[in-house]
């Protein structure tokens, strides 16, 4: 009896340990491409920047476009907000059953919220546009890092992210009692996208916050970022949820994310950020920055404001730069302006852009001058931001160390190795270790940081040797059952106690019998649809591949060895996986240990080919850039209507076709948009713009 028993011990530890190392493999899969999807969102912000600092626009309707698509035009003034956000003309009609708000607000509005939010009710647009303009004065009122403390409270409860899994919020309000002048919360950003019910976590955030002013404390996180929400779909979200108001309410929720505080501060011991920090960073400076110059961080960098108003005229087919005061007054410094040389003949392209390269070098040292940006500085003043500095009204140009510092504390992980690098995993932010901690602890008298920022299967982790605390609240996140979600109390001994989750109303009706087999039907649909994903992201590098393979297959057999086919694919996709490890759930056993890795590819190709007889080299380009070619298809499409204009659609062509050095004239473009508008109502929609972009592959 006792032998069965230790052999019976040993089977279940040794199964368990295998499920432990499927649950951890299946995590890096999930983790790793997220990281990569992240890292593709700067890539293409930086493939904009990029694009800016090297067109020249042939005419002012091309300027306009440029300059309104991707460098101003982000912010509304004050009163053009208000004009623009208008709720008081909206009527609320007779036949709307959902809840109605007054203003100022009172718990029974938040408790008729929550409950039409769980009977999946809609707030009316006018009610919204009220509530965002009732948070965005609260908001501004406030200081960059909140001050509370667990004197006028029992504890404080620290939220960590949502993404939009409204259901969560219920649980953690089941479990934990709603806001009230005896339960403090602090939610710590990333209340939007990934989910589906974004906006209402929002509206039921903001109506507690403007109930409970004190008790409810808002930061920012780096998905409050209106160039974020482009890709990960609140922007889709509320286009989807409000047609015709929409717009309006887009826009106002970029203002009101602009004015989130970056941190809050618990009895001044515990810092609560959402990302991380950095080496640099200064919460001294932090508390001074003007946050709401930030509509978006990844639009970054952001330089001082000239004191002049630089225009780029077109006159008589010629470009010529010239500086206008900003009023009527002649400034002295007016006659450092450097005077253009006279134009050569725009027959001679080559000589003609030369020239026009020479006078912009000119104008942008000009501009130097006069913004007082010294030649030491990492970044150059580029054409982009000659352009930028036509917007008078708009934001002035902060300088770099301002938006490090915020792009840091929204965007930065620790590491347990000392010392701190750039975040290239993300794209964006830094790596943080130990020591880097402890400097800002000792600096700042803290006792340990809390932060969010990363998925946790516990929905909490200790690191830094218990000096950071990540807490993540967003059960469920990858898929069913894939992780659990958290939230820390904290009282005034500021001792951490937590409280573990799982929204999922199918397992609480379970026995324990019942349970159990669920867990492991869980895991194995976790884990395929882990493998599935990574499937997909392998057949999206086709070509990068079979190049790759065909390096190691020196004999051209059409056969490598699985050592070299791990080595390859990592070389490919840069995940950082275990992919010995992973291989028998991506390769089927060879008694050799030899891989045809065309008939591999052959197979994965077949497992995502659509419906549609797409040739597959075309499939594989779209796979790899849907993501991509959505957030851009959402930048051009500025009034989020779900159609980009012809308009639009020839000058975004004309930006790439420049930088891809395709020779696409005026009546090529406009032939090429003619062919894609297929139900030839004048405009382009989502599925009509990738055709566009397999239409050109062909060509090629």
């Amino acid at each position: 009896a006792f032998k069965a028993a230790v052999l019976i011990q040993r089977w279940y530890r040794r199964y368990i340990a295998r499920l432990e190392m499927r649950r951890r493999c299946t995590w890096r899969i999930f983790q790793s491409i997220e990281y990569a999807c992240e890292q593709d969102q700067i890539k293409l912000h930086n493939f904009f920047s990029y694009l800016m600092d090297h067109f020249t626009p042939s005419s002012s309707k091309e300027r306009d476009f440029i300059s309104r698509m991707f460098v101003s035009g982000e912010s509304f003034k004050e009163a053009e907000l208000e004009k623009y956000c208008d709720y008081e003309s909206m009527e609320v009609p007779d036949s709307y059953t959902g809840p109605h708000l007054s203003f100022p607000l009172l718990p029974d509005h938040a408790t008729a919220l929550l409950e039409a939010f769980k009977q999946k009710q809609q707030l009316h647009a006018r009610y919204v546009l009220n509530l965002l303009h009732e948070t965005r004065k609260h908001l501004k009122q406030l200081p960059n890092i909140s001050h509370i403390s667990t004197c006028y409270s029992e504890e404080v409860t620290v939220c960590g992210d949502l993404h939009g899994q409204l259901d969560d919020l219920f649980l953690i309000f089941y479990k934990n009692g709603l806001p009230s002048p005896s339960k403090s919360y602090v939610f710590n950003g990333d209340f939007v996208d990934r989910g589906k019910q974004s906006l209402e976590i929002l509206i039921v955030l903001f109506t507690f916050l403007l109930i409970y002013p004190k008790e409810v404390h808002l930061n920012r996180g780096n998905h409050e970022d209106h160039m974020v929400n482009l890709r990960y779909g609140f922007a889709k979200e509320v286009m989807q949820k409000y047609k015709v108001h929409g717009k309006k309410i887009l826009k106002m929720i970029q203002n009101v994310f602009c004015w989130l505080p970056l941190a809050t501060l618990i009895d001044q011991k515990v810092l609560i950020i959402h990302g991380g920090i950095s080496d640099t960073t200064d919460l001294d400076m932090l508390e001074k920055i003007q946050r709401n110059k930030f509509i978006s961080v990844l639009r970054g960098k952001k330089r001082k404001e000239s004191n002049r108003n630089v225009e780029i005229q077109e006159i008589n087919g010629e470009s010529k730069v010239e500086a206008d005061s900003a009023g009527n007054e002649a400034a002295p410094s007016l006659s450092l302006e450097p005077r253009p040389a006279q134009a050569p003949s725009t027959a001679n392209r080559l000589e003609f852009s030369r020239w026009v390269r020479q006078t912009v070098q000119e104008q942008i040292e000009w501009c130097r001058r006069l913004v007082d940006i010294s030649e030491s500085e990492e970044e150059e003043l580029t054409y982009s931001s000659v352009v930028s500095l036509t917007d008078l009204d708009g934001p002035c140009w902060t300088c770099q160390e301002e938006w490090k510092q915020i792009l840091d504390i929204l965007w930065s992980d620790p590491m347990p190795q000392e010392g701190c690098r750039a975040n290239t995993v993300r794209g964006g932010g830094c790596y943080f270790g130990p020591d880097v901690t402890g400097k800002i602890l000792e600096k700042y008298n803290l006792q340990f940081l809390i932060r969010s920022h990363e998925c946790k299967q516990e929905g909490y982790e200790f690191c830094h040797n218990r000096k950071v605390l990540t807490i993540f609240s967003a059960s469920n996140y990858y898929e069913i059952g894939s992780n659990r979600g958290a939230y820390v109390k904290l009282g005034p001994d500021l001792v951490p106690h937590f409280v573990q989750y799982q929204a999922n109303k199918t397992a609480h009706t379970l026995t324990m019998t019942q349970r159990q087999g669920f867990i492991l039907a869980l895991i194995s649909r976790v884990e395929e649809s882990a493998f599935r994903a990574l499937r997909e992201k392998l057949f999206a590098h086709t070509s990068a591949l079979i190049s790759t393979f065909k390096a190691y297959d020196k004999d051209n057999t059409g056969r490598i060895t699985l050592s070299n086919w791990a080595t390859a694919v990592e070389s490919v996709l840069n995940l950082g996986l275990p992919w010995r490890m992973l291989r028998p759930q991506l390769v089927r056993s060879t008694a050799d240990g030899m891989l045809e890795y065309k008939s591999w590819l052959d197979d994965l190709a077949m497992e995502q080919r659509s419906q549609e007889h797409i040739q597959s080299s075309l499939l594989e380009v779209i796979y790899r850039n849907r993501s991509n070619l959505e957030t851009i298809f959402r930048i051009i499409d500025r009034d989020h209507s779900g159609l980009i204009s012809f308009e639009e659609f020839h000058q975004t062509w004309k930006l790439f076709s420049s930088h891809m050095n395709i020779e696409l004239t005026d009546d090529g473009i406009n032939d090429l948009v003619r062919s894609i508008d297929f139900n030839k109502d004048g405009n382009i929609d989502f599925n009509e713009f990738l055709e566009a972009f397999r239409l050109v592959k062909q060509s090629q």
